[in-house]
């Protein structure tokens, strides 16, 4: 697998149409592979006053495209995944950033026999508390206090141009520790919870350092 990193320009047009329609760069992030269609994680990142976007894949990217239309005229950096994937034993400790959609099932009162529809967790108590059951699915251990909420966004968008979307985007960072190396290898290429296509799902980590990716 490779982790990628393209620096976008946020004062170009087509960059800032992007960022409020994240399917525009969905779309050039799969135009970025030739051959079969199929889902990546991918996410905005800013570092240091800079707009990156970070893409994880299991074939070598070809991101000429992507920063034709969104970059600053800097290079992409690509790396091997695998040698992180590997550093990840069981009790191991980790700094974390997830760029997720939480959204909790909720039972309408009039048909309490029916399932629940998803809805987005807009109280940050409930964004707290999702990434807490998450975590026990999917291989890794978080105290109270040891992470938080840094940012939340809410996107209105219409997919294809025609249905209307609307995606709560919240930033998590903090501290973590692995108590089941495979599911969170799993999760760490598959990523967690929904609207991936748009940006959501990667969570990336480091032992020390100040940068994800």
């Amino acid at each position: 697998m490779y982790l990628s990193r393209a620096e976008l320009d946020p004062t170009r047009r087509s960059t800032m149409i992007a960022l409020t329609s994240p399917q525009k760069f969905h779309g050039a992030v799969e135009n970025s592979f030739s051959g079969e269609r199929r889902r990546r994680l991918w996410r905005l990142d800013s570092l240091n006053g800079k707009l990156y976007l970070l893409l994880l894949s299991e074939e070598l990217p070809d991101l000429t495209g992507l920063c034709t239309q969104f970059g600053t005229g800097a290079a992409p950096e690509t790396r091997r995944y695998e040698p992180l994937l590997e550093r990840v034993t069981s009790g191991s400790c980790w700094q974390f950033r997830l760029t997720a959609n939480p959204t909790r099932a909720r039972k309408d009162p009039a048909d309490p026999l029916a399932r629940g529809a998803l809805k987005p967790c807009y109280l940050e108590a409930e964004q707290e508390q999702w990434l807490l059951e998450q975590a026990g699915k999917h291989g890794f251990a978080l105290t109270e206090g040891a992470f938080q909420v840094t940012r939340k966004q809410t996107c209105h968008f219409r997919k294809n141009g025609k249905r209307p979307v609307t995606l709560l985007a919240v930033t998590y960072e903090g501290i973590l520790q692995v108590t089941d190396p495979e599911a969170f290898r799993e999760m760490l290429c598959q990523g967690i919870g929904r609207g991936k296509a748009y940006g959501l799902g990667l969570m990336t980590i480091l032992h020390g350092g100040s940068s994800h990716g």
